[in-house]
């Protein structure tokens, strides 16, 4: 097997000079993790290689004098279960094992760094994180929408900062990106540290983001109570929409936790409404054969089928258009026509799902994110994120996470297993072309 071309460096600050004081016995010094990458990850369709990457942990050597050290933390983009495990992960670390002295929180996302906002920095103790983690959201609040990288260093310059952590997603990894150049260009000692975070898990390289193990659990009680209410009424419609805007990996994983799904909408398979293969008449085959039905939309689904909008949201989206309210209208219009009896349940979970505490094993995956991030900083590592490849821990470029999104491959196990559970193959579009 072939090593992938693309390239997996970490940038350091220099060579790291100080004495690591951790009592570890194991150290992540040079060491190179070889991954297999199926096709999916590694961008070549029908292609899989080996990459290697630079293993996360503790150095023995550290750039940064720790005990001198000065860090912020920021979150940035739409919530997600687990933010304030991550945040106290990072505080506990850097307080008890590395001795920093200050950790300051920047609120409300960029806009903390902007000083017309006139945010006040929030210094993170110890005992200002101790019980963050039994609650949803973030302590340090969000925000959504670029920020000027200039005025963001010059805010890192003035308080002296020498680590910065930074929590989103995409948008904000690309942001952590830009912050990153601007310091370099001006020739700043300032480590720039990413914490990919989204509901979506829909970040480039990255099988699954913190969060999304929740997302899914809360997202199969809406389905299951979408099944009851469907039961319930003759030929009775429980329609839920999920979070998703371009991949729709919350919908499949939770069609496939709670088997009461008949049908799947995710943005990565078109669909077509009426005619032969379609939505419409494979519902109202259900419902005669059954008499009830449970449908499953990706936000981003079928957006073919809704007008244009040439808009785009504070973070830079494309403005979606509604599926839920187009399948609602669109069945009650076909099943009027054909006079028969039904009745929609219409759930839409969302900002319960992203806003709840992370669940146990979540919790597990924030506080090795927390700390891995840390150990990389004081190791004067830059420009890349801490993620989690086959149970490693690894170090990955910012320039490579931030290539594009990932979407849920249609060719894949994971959707083969989605159509088998759901019995939707015979949708037109849903399988792929031989």
């Amino acid at each position: 097997m072939e090593e992938c071309a693309l390239d997996t460096s970490i940038r350091t600050l220099g060579p790291c000079k100080l004495e690591s004081r951790l009592p570890y016995r194991t150290w992540a010094d040079d060491k190179s993790i070889q991954i297999f990458v199926d096709e999916e990850l590694s961008e070549h369709k029908g292609e899989a290689c080996v990459l290697s990457f630079e293993a996360a942990g503790p150095r023995k050597k550290l750039y940064f004098d720790s005990s001198r050290a000065k860090c912020a933390i920021v979150t940035c983009g739409g919530l997600c279960p687990g933010i304030n495990d991550v945040i106290r992960a990072i505080v506990m670390e850097a307080y008890h094992a590395y001795k920093v002295p200050s950790i300051v929180g920047i609120p409300y996302g960029l806009e903390g760094f902007i000083p017309k906002y006139r945010h006040s920095l929030r210094e993170l103790t110890p005992e200002v994180v101790a019980d963050i983690h039994r609650f949803g959201g973030t302590i340090l609040g969000s925000s959504r929408g670029p920020q000027s990288p200039e005025e963001i260093v010059d805010t890192l310059e003035r308080c002296n900062v020498n680590a910065l952590f930074v929590i989103g997603g995409d948008g904000t990894m690309k942001a952590a990106l830009s912050i990153s150049r601007e310091i370099q260009s001006r020739g700043l000692k300032i480590t720039v540290i990413g914490i990919p975070k989204t509901i979506d898990n829909d970040i480039n390289f990255i099988p699954q983001s913190f969060g999304f193990e929740t997302a899914v659990f809360k997202a199969t009680e809406a389905i299951e109570c979408a099944h009851t209410e469907a039961c319930g009424t003759p030929n009775g419609i429980g329609l839920v929409r999920l979070m998703g805007r371009e991949s729709g990996f919350i919908a499949a994983r939770a069609t496939l936790a709670l088997k009461e799904v008949n049908f799947v909408l995710i943005p990565e398979a078109p669909f077509i409404l009426e005619g032969e293969g379609g939505l419409l008449p494979a519902l109202e085959e259900r419902l005669r054969d059954r008499g009830h039905a449970v449908i499953v939309a990706a936000e981003g689904a079928g957006q073919h089928l809704l007008e244009h909008n040439a808009g785009t949201d504070a973070s830079g989206n494309p403005v979606l258009g509604e599926i839920a309210d187009l399948l609602r209208k669109e069945i009650h219009r076909y099943l009027n026509d054909r006079e028969i009896e039904h009745s929609i349940k219409y759930i839409d979970p969302s900002y319960i799902i992203r806003s709840v505490p992370a669940n146990a094993n979540d919790k597990v995956y924030c506080g090795f994110l927390g700390q891995y991030a840390v150990h990389a900083a004081m190791a004067g590592r830059t420009d890349m994120v801490v993620a989690k490849l086959q149970d490693r821990y690894v170090h990955l470029p910012l320039q490579l996470v931030t290539r594009t999104r990932r979407k849920l491959n249609i060719y894949s196990d994971l959707w083969r297993a989605v159509l088998e559970s759901t019995g939707q193959g015979m949708l037109k579009g849903m399988l792929p072309p031989e």
